[in-house]
C-alpha cells in the first residue's frame, strides 16, 4: 500500500523502570512499518521496527543520513543533538574514510591499554564506596564518575573543565520544550571548547586519544580541523553520558534478579556473554535517534516509502523481534551470540563500542567480586527513574551488603 492506515502519536516518554515500552511493542506486533508523529520537528516519519527491516534501512544506500542535514526532521528533543558535520550524518563512502581514521583510536591494543587504567579507577571508586557507609549510591559513586573520568583521561581533558562539560552534555539531551535555547547554547559552547582543544593537540600532540586521532593517517589522509573537533566532542558525549546510564541499568538488572546475580558470582567467566545479552534486553533509550531520508521509492514490509520521506528505525524493537530472538522478552544469560543492535548497525555502528563494553565489563565484574553480598537498600519500586531526557536509567541506586 502507498500510505499507512493510521498515523501513530509517539511521544516516546515511557520510563517505568526497565519495562518495555508498550507502544513500541504494539508497533512491532501490529504495524512494523508505521507512520508516526513525534513531539518536535516538521511533518511525519516512518518508523521501522523489525530486525531485518532495521538492518535494511541501516545498510541500504537508498536511505541517506547526509540528506537529513538542514531538515527540521521529526525527533524527540526540541533542538537536534547531532552536529551537522558529524560522522553520524555522513553516508558511505565519505563516512568510511572518517570511520577508518577514527577506528585507529579504538584498536584492540588501544582498548587493552585503557583497560588497566579503567580497572585502577574502578578499584579506587569501589574502595571509597566500601568506606562511605551503609547505603552508598552506585549512580553517584560509581556510574557517574567512572565513564567521565575514563573518557576525560583518555582525551586528556583538564580536571577543572570536566564538570562544566558534563553539564552541557546533559543539557543537550533534555526533551522538554523549555530547554531548547539552553541546548543550543550548550552545543555551541561544547563545539567551541573542542575546536580550541583539538587545534592545540594538532600543534602539540601527546599520548591522548585526541592526539591519536589528530595524527592518524590513511596514506596521506588526516582528519581536518573541523572533523577532529566534532569527533572529540562526540566522543566526550557518547563516551561518558551513555556509559554512565548503562552502568546504572546493568546494576539495577543484576540487583533485582537474584538468579542473574548468583549466576555471575558463581561463574564470572559468563560475564562477557551475559553482558551482550543484557545489552540486548535492556530498553536503554526511550525511542529513536537520528533518522534517514529515502533517496528513491522503496518497498519495505509491504509498504511503499516514497522518495524524500523521513525514516526512523528502532533498535529497541529490533532487539525484541521474535523473528530474530527466541523468547525475546526473557533475559537468558546462556543465549549464544545475539547480534544485538544496542550500539547501532551498519555504517553508523558506534565506533566507541569496544571502549564502552570494556568499561561495563570491568565495572560490573569488579563490583560483584568486591561486594559478593551486594543488594538494593530500598525496594525496587522506590527506585526513581529519569523522565527528562532521551535515556532510560535510574537516578539513584542505594545499596548495602
Amino acid at each position: 500500500m502507498d500510505v499507512a492506515d493510521a498515523v501513530w502519536s509517539c511521544p516516546f516518554d515511557f520510563a517505568r523502570a526497565l519495562e518495555f515500552d508498550p507502544l513500541l511493542k504494539r508497533l512491532l506486533t501490529e504495524e512494523p512499518v508505521a507512520r508516526i508523529r513525534m513531539p518536535y520537528g516538521e511533518g511525519e516519519a516512518w518508523l521501522v521496527t523489525k530486525y531485518d527491516d532495521v538492518r535494511t534501512v541501516t545498510t541500504d544506500r537508498r536511505f541517506s543520513r547526509s540528506a537529513v542535514a538542514g531538515r527540521d526532521f521529526p525527533r524527540m528533543t526540541p533542538a537536534p543533538i547531532v552536529q551537522s558535520e558529524a560522522i553520524n550524518l555522513m553516508d558511505p563512502p565519505v563516512s568510511s574514510r572518517l570511520r577508518g581514521l577514527v577506528a585507529k583510536g579504538f584498536t584492540a591494543r588501544q582498548v587493552d591499554r585503557m583497560r588497566s587504567h579503567t580497572q585502577s579507577v574502578v578499584n579506587a571508586l569501589l574502595e571509597r564506596i566500601a568506606e562511605s557507609g551503609e547505603q552508598p549510591d552506585l549512580i553517584a559513586q560509581l556510574a557517574a564518575p567512572l565513564p567521565l573520568t575514563t573518557i576525560c583521561e583518555v582525551l586528556d581533558i583538564p580536571e577543572a573543565d570536566r564538570p562544566g562539560l558534563r553539564t552541557r552534555a546533559l543539557t543537550m539531551m533534555n526533551i522538554g520544550a523549555a530547554s531548547k535555547d539552553a541546548a543550543v547554547v550548550a552545543k555551541a559552547e561544547l563545539r567551541s571548547y573542542f575546536t580550541e582543544l583539538s587545534a592545540q593537540r594538532r600543534r602539540s600532540p601527546g599520548d591522548d586519544l585526541i592526539s591519536t586521532l589528530a595524527t592518524a593517517r590513511d596514506g596521506a589522509d588526516l582528519l581536518d580541523e573541523q572533523e577532529l573537533a566534532v569527533m572529540a566532542m562526540v566522543l566526550l558525549i557518547t563516551g561518558q553520558d551513555t556509559t554512565t546510564y548503562e552502568i546504572g541499568n546493568l546494576a539495577y538488572t543484576v540487583l533485582t534478579r537474584p538468579k542473574v546475580r548468583s549466576a555471575l558470582r558463581e561463574r564470572p567467566e559468563l560475564l562477557p556473554r551475559a553482558l551482550q545479552e543484557m545489552l540486548r534486553f535492556i530498553p536503554f533509550r526511550k525511542g529513536v535517534g537520528i533518522p534517514r531520508i529515502a533517496t528513491e521509492d522503496v518497498e519495505l514490509g509491504g509498504v511503499t516509502i516514497r522518495e524524500g520521506d523521513v525514516v526512523h528505525v528502532s533498535y529497541l524493537t529490533a532487539n525484541r523481534d521474535p523473528a530474530k530472538f527466541e523468547r525475546p522478552d526473557e533475559l537468558d544469560l546462556e543465549r549464544s551470540a545475539t547480534g544485538h543492535m544496542t550500539f547501532g548497525w551498519g555504517a553508523h555502528h558506534c565506533l566507541g563500542a569496544p571502549l564502552a563494553e570494556m568499561e561495563l565489563e570491568v565495572a560490573l565484574g569488579t563490583l560483584l567480586e568486591r561486594f559478593p553480598g551486594l543488594r538494593l537498600a530500598v525496594p525496587p519500586a522506590e527506585v526513581q527513574w529519569n523522565t527528562t531526557s532521551i535515556w532510560r536509567h535510574p537516578l539513584a541506586l542505594p545499596v548495602t551488603w
